[in-house]
């Protein structure tokens, strides 16, 4: 089996340096013998391309050609050793005499002559050269003269005579010399010089695998397998290792870097890099321009039917936003688009036209310091407070019943309003939509009517006053009687002068008595039928349950009612319209009074009760004896003008019921026990409520 060795360094040299690894190969692998066959830098290639050799060991450079030209397979990568340092990397050596003091860095070699090894060594030149590239220099270009020794021994000797400048040799060469007694190292100096800790030869260069065995194609990959595993287990100092002056082998690198190299320097096997013709990328890729081609066709086909899509689109969504613009402009309620940041999207016509604010007023500006600024009370609204910014912030609806937008010209109007977020097709919020209604004429109609039940609300008073009048009479009549009476009997004892002054003292207090029950009447009477602003106070129920017993003691005795009242003292006063409270009371007092008058077996009982119920509510209760309700009618009692009298109008339980729910409370009826009829109605004694 032959091994095509290169010999750098001379035919002599290499078969004393590896003619012992081939002895070592013939012993180890039985039935084969291997011989070194010399090869310098031009014989490699043809050595290879027509099989002259079996294996081949070569620099790495020359491998990486091999590899790509002729497939042949690294098997094993030297481990080099000089001195007792064991490298299985190696690079280049640029280097010049001691005694020139002129060239000391890589521009210093402009205008110099050069010596390499040969165009086609790593070590010996192309590295050398890559790092030269990296600097602008081209030694071809930017030497006075430029030649190759052959050998790296005659680089350095051509530098150690005079006869160059400047050299370039692999690492390693040098130390090989000096401690082979030919030269001496401190007549050298390294150009470029670069330190590794874990690489002690001088070198000017990067680092690259060494030199690999490898198999040319023919060689059968048994044979190759049994070679690799024979040098894979060469001891570091076997005599055919220390004879090549090397410690072993180990298993193949990476030869990525020197590709590398040779594609920056447009070296073989990438010297046509960059420069792939037309005709070439026909001829070797004509399949897929075929398919790019078809490609290209198709593709020019879907964009022409995409364009007529989209043209199609873009007529659908003109005809979209028309048709979105025309119902939004159609909707009589105010309706803004609003971004993140509080920004103004959109706008409808009525927003423009309820506001006075423009759509280009609105569009990018800020819609709370556009509308919203300033509350019904004139102190500012903070836009932390806004419901608008909430709804974006927390992505939750909200709808506000009751509050106050500004106009451009600074008035500024009631609204309800609702927050709705607005999000893209991801369901990620990007805004809300925020629609309005001016209730200005709701407002002003809902004042009217609550006047218009003032007003009807105190005509039944008048009413059930003049209904009550004789009794009321009556009552007024009697301490006004004892009045007089006392008053006389006074008089009479004053004149006669008896002296008798305890007597006259106890009929002035009881003239005062006297006076002070017709003027409480008189009081009640006058709180009854007097029209209350409508303004809410804090009132005691228990206080206006008795202040309406005062007034009805009259129609009590006059039907024998007894009145049980069970008043808790510890409700609290509650928010509320005194008259309108008192007249709540009077006409479901009244209506007990008269259901009991036909009673002739049973108690004739009213019974009032308050008491607290829950979630911050009075409940006041209004029981009586009498036949009850028929429920045909229980369910209608509330409605206008429906009554169980005979000359009964029907106004005062729907009067009632609209007392009690503006204040925002609750009436009902339930059955009470034993017969009879039990009125309940509930008012919240919360201030917020």
């Amino acid at each position: 089996m032959r091994i095509g060795v290169l010999s750098h360094r001379g035919s002599l040299a290499t078969y004393e340096t590896w003619s012992p690894t081939a002895t070592y190969l013939g012993r180890v692998i039985q039935g084969h013998d291997f011989e070194v066959v010399p090869l310098d830098f031009s014989e490699v290639d043809p050595a290879v391309k027509f099989g002259q050799v079996d294996f081949i060991l070569a620099n790495p450079g020359i491998y990486v050609n091999l590899e790509v030209r002729y497939r042949i397979s690294r098997i094993a990568t030297l481990n080099n050793l000089v001195g007792q340092n064991t490298n299985n990397v190696f690079g280049g050596v640029i280097f010049t005499r001691r005694d020139r003091r002129d060239i000391n860095t890589l521009e210093d070699i402009k205008g110099k002559s050069l010596m390499a090894v040969a165009a086609s060594s790593l070590g010996g030149f192309q590295m050398s050269w890559r790092e030269m590239h990296a600097r602008g220099l081209d030694p071809y270009r930017d030497s006075s003269s430029f030649s190759f020794g052959g050998i790296h021994d005659e680089v350095v000797r051509a530098v150690r005579d005079g006869r160059v400048e400047v050299g370039m040799i692999r690492t390693d060469i040098l130390e090989r010399m000096a401690a082979a007694g030919q030269i001496k190292l401190a007549d050298f100096k390294i150009i470029n010089p670069k330190v590794n800790p874990g690489f002690l030869l001088s070198r000017s260069t990067r680092l690259y695998p060494e030199w690999p065995f490898s198999k040319v194609l023919h060689t059968s990959n048994e044979l190759a397998q049994q070679v690799a595993i024979a040098l894979l287990n060469m001891p570091k100092n076997h005599p055919a290792a220390q004879a090549g002056n090397y410690a072993g082998w180990t298993i193949p690198l990476d030869y990525q870097s020197v590709h590398d190299l040779f594609k920056e320097l447009h070296l073989p096997p990438y010297e046509y890099m960059g420069r792939f013709t037309l005709a070439d990328a026909m001829k070797k890729y004509w399949y897929w321009i075929l398919v790019a081609l078809v490609f290209l066709v198709f593709m020019l086909l879907m964009t022409t039917w995409v364009a007529r899509l989209n043209r199609e689109l873009k007529k659908a969504k003109l005809h979209l936003e028309r048709q979105y613009e025309l119902i939004l402009n159609s909707v009589a309620d105010g309706i803004i688009g609003v971004d993140l940041d509080g920004n103004t999207t959109f706008a409808n016509r009525a927003m423009t036209q309820i506001t006075g604010w423009s759509v280009a007023d609105l569009i990018g500006r800020n819609q709370h310091e556009i509308l919203h600024h300033t509350r019904a009370d004139g102190t500012p609204h903070p836009a932390e407070q806004c419901p608008v910014y909430a709804t974006c912030h927390d992505q939750i609806p909200r709808f506000v019943e009751d509050d106050i937008f500004w106009r451009k010209d600074g008035s500024s109007f009631p609204v309800e309003y609702s927050s709705t977020p607005i999000r893209d097709e991801q369901s990620k919020t990007v805004g809300s939509v925020v629609v309005f209604r001016d209730i200005s004429d709701r407002k002003r109609i809902s004042e009217e009517a609550r006047q218009h039940q003032d007003d009807l609300a105190h005509v039944a008073r008048l009413s059930t006053m003049g209904e009550m009048a004789s009794g009321i009479a009556h009552e007024i009549n009697q301490p006004l009687t004892a009045i007089t009476a006392n008053a006389q009997a006074c008089i009479r004892m004053l004149e006669s002068h008896s002296g008798e002054t305890e007597r006259i003292i106890d009929v002035m207090e009881r003239i005062g008595s006297q006076a002070s029950r017709a003027g409480e009447i008189i009081r009640h009477l006058r709180q009854f039928v007097k029209k209350e602003q409508p303004e809410l106070s804090c009132i005691d129920i228990n206080e206006v349950i008795k202040e309406v017993i005062t007034l009805l003691r009259t129609e009590i005795n006059r039907f024998d009612v007894s009145v049980r009242l069970e008043l808790d003292g510890r409700i609290g006063e509650v928010m509320a319209l005194h008259v309108q409270i008192d007249q709540v009371i009077m006409n479901l007092a009244r209506n007990a009074i008269e259901a009991m008058a036909d009673n002739q077996d049973r108690e004739r009982l009213l019974h009032i009760a308050t008491s607290s119920e829950a979630d911050n509510y009075v409940r006041v209760t209004v029981t009586d004896t009498g036949p009850g309700l028929n429920p045909t009618v229980a369910d209608e009692l509330f409605n206008p003008f429906v009554t169980t009298k005979p000359n009964g109008m029907g106004l005062g339980l729907s009067i009632s019921q609209g007392i009690i729910e503006a204040h925002k409370g609750r009436i009902f009826v339930e059955p009470a026990e034993g017969g009879g009829a039990r009125f309940v109605f509930l008012l919240p004694t919360s201030r917020e409520q």
